[in-house]
């Protein structure tokens, strides 16, 4: 596949980027690369060349994740997202797309963007760092569920709800919703206001794509 020719939304949680790839394929009968579809090649991946990948694939005990502190939680993702660049430019480049359009929910930094990406098939998408952190347990999805029942098994699961929501406070940051904001791109931040179709709307608009 031309790594060029996809069109890849990056920025923060919670801003509608899974929602708007999963439209924009939908509807324009292209391929959609949904979030953390680099899970695929899990379970093949060495530990000793992606330990941050696979240390959740390894854990025995869930609870330790939590327990972690702001600092290694923040650190962590931060390295995670390096080495899903990594798989995600190994799937794309060895995609087959038919001819249809490829839409990419995307860890690839902007750094990385800039030279692999054609000129218009590039959005960030923002929220409010505060949302992620507020409403992460807000969703439904059994990932985020799973970790609101370790932390209320926790012996002191008010200390063990701070000390999750301090590694989120990191990872949510005001100075990463900076970096992602001035990466040269064009952006869209949250207003739900617009609701899904007058964001879909601007999302086509700066893609350039007509339904």
């Amino acid at each position: 596949m031309d790594l060029s020719k996809a069109y890849y939304i990056t920025g923060t949680a919670y801003a509608g980027k899974s929602t708007m790839v999963k439209l924009l394929a939908e509807r324009h009968g292209g391929i959609a690369c949904e979030e953390n579809y680099h899970d695929a090649l899990l379970d093949g991946l060495d530990a000793a060349e992606f330990p941050n990948l696979t240390y959740t694939r390894d854990l025995k005990d869930w609870h330790d994740f939590i327990r972690r502190s702001p600092e290694e939680y923040a650190r962590w993702i931060r390295d995670v997202s390096k080495e899903c660049e990594i798989l995600e430019l190994e799937i794309l480049s060895g995609l087959d797309d038919g001819g249809k359009p490829v839409f990419v929910d995307t860890n690839i930094s902007t750094e990385t963007l800039h030279r692999i990406a054609g000129e218009g098939h590039v959005l960030v998408m923002l929220a409010d760092p505060e949302i992620s952190v507020r409403r992460f347990f807000e969703r439904p999805d059994r990932e985020k569920q799973f970790l609101y029942r370790l932390i209320m098994e926790e012996p002191d699961p008010q200390k063990a709800m701070e000390n999750y929501r301090a590694g989120l406070e990191r990872i949510n940051s005001r100075e990463n919703y900076d970096t992602f904001l001035h990466a040269g791109f064009p952006v869209i931040v949250r207003d739900d206001a617009l609701g899904v179709e007058g964001t879909y709307a601007l999302v086509e608009r700066i893609f350039g794509l007509k339904t």
